[in-house]
């Protein structure tokens, strides 16, 4: 089934976002699935009673709401594409809500689903690709939050390996760098130029050709977005916070103190770090029922 204007609507995705070509093939697959299904008019003509007719029938299909949120998202962007193109003057997808969850999605990740993150970004050799793993495996390391992320200057690596970070209320703290996040820091290093060529020393370490000179949150959380789909995860679960709320757990659950935690995240109350351990409690759980000799009884 054709799409119109798909072509054009993935060398954007290609060429002003850096997606992958999983990514890439990814949204193709769900965009021609919409077509297919709407097959009554064009998928650029779709209306919203149509759209709400596709994804419903997904739903009976018995396809996961991740899978129906996935390809809602698809759309999204598609006719966002469209509309900012002057394809049309609308936006079908906009009065639309997405598929109810069942449960409540879990609010971290595995280090396995970590571990896949990562995997996916190494696996494209270029600079966005190495500007991808660049972000993630700093991240996953430090606990950073986006906006502090987004704001680090090039200086803010320090030979020893550590990063200096000025958080809220202008408080700087000192982070350490393991050997992954520090070698992907170096790997991307000789390309950070080229992402604001007409800027002379830019003193961001991710520089972009936005207004702000820099990478936005939300740039960040897109490329995060693609990245998920790519490794195999819903995207709904990916996201800058949760890669923060990742650091934080998998500290806890592998015997971190907590206080060390609330440093290392810039928490200035020990109350805001104690919503991560749940996993402590997890931990603590698992280590009764495995080793209390009357734990058969409980």
């Amino acid at each position: 089934m054709t799409v119109p204007h798909l072509d054009a609507f993935l060398e954007m995705l290609a060429a002003e976002r850096g997606a992958a070509q999983n990514t890439l093939a990814a949204y193709r697959r769900d965009l021609v699935d919409a077509a297919a299904s709407l097959a009554a008019k064009p998928l650029d003509a779709a209306r919203p009673d149509g759209l709400n007719r596709y994804l419903a029938g997904l739903a009976a299909s018995g396809l996961s709401r991740a899978t129906s949120a996935r390809r809602l998202s698809a759309l999204r962007q598609y006719f966002q594409f469209l509309l900012n193109e002057g394809l049309r003057n609308d936006d079908p997808t906009a009065a639309i809500d997405g598929p109810k969850p069942g449960r409540a999605l879990p609010k971290h990740l595995s280090e396995a689903e970590v571990e896949a993150l990562l995997d996916a970004a190494n696996q494209a050799d270029d600079r966005h690709g190495r500007r991808l793993l660049a972000i993630v495996e700093m991240l996953y390391a430090t606990g950073l939050r986006v906006s502090e992320l987004a704001a680090l200057p090039a200086t803010a690596l320090k030979a020893e390996g550590a990063l200096i970070v000025t958080g809220k209320g202008g408080k700087d703290r000192l982070l350490p760098l393991g050997g992954a996040a520090v070698r992907a820091l170096n790997a991307y290093a000789p390309d950070r130029a080229s992402f604001a060529p007409k800027v002379k020393d830019s003193r961001w370490l991710f520089p972009s050709t936005g207004k702000e000179g820099r990478l936005s949150r939300r740039r960040i959380g897109q490329m995060l977005d693609d990245l998920a789909i790519k490794a195999g995860i819903d995207p709904a679960r990916v996201s800058p916070h949760v890669l923060r709320h990742a650091f934080a757990t998998h500290l806890l659950a592998n015997g971190a103190d907590i206080r060390t935690v609330q440093e290392l995240l810039g928490h200035a109350d020990l109350s805001t770090t104690e919503i991560y351990t749940h996993v402590l409690d997890e931990r603590l759980k698992a280590l009764v029922l495995e080793k209390h000799p009357l734990a058969g009884g409980l």
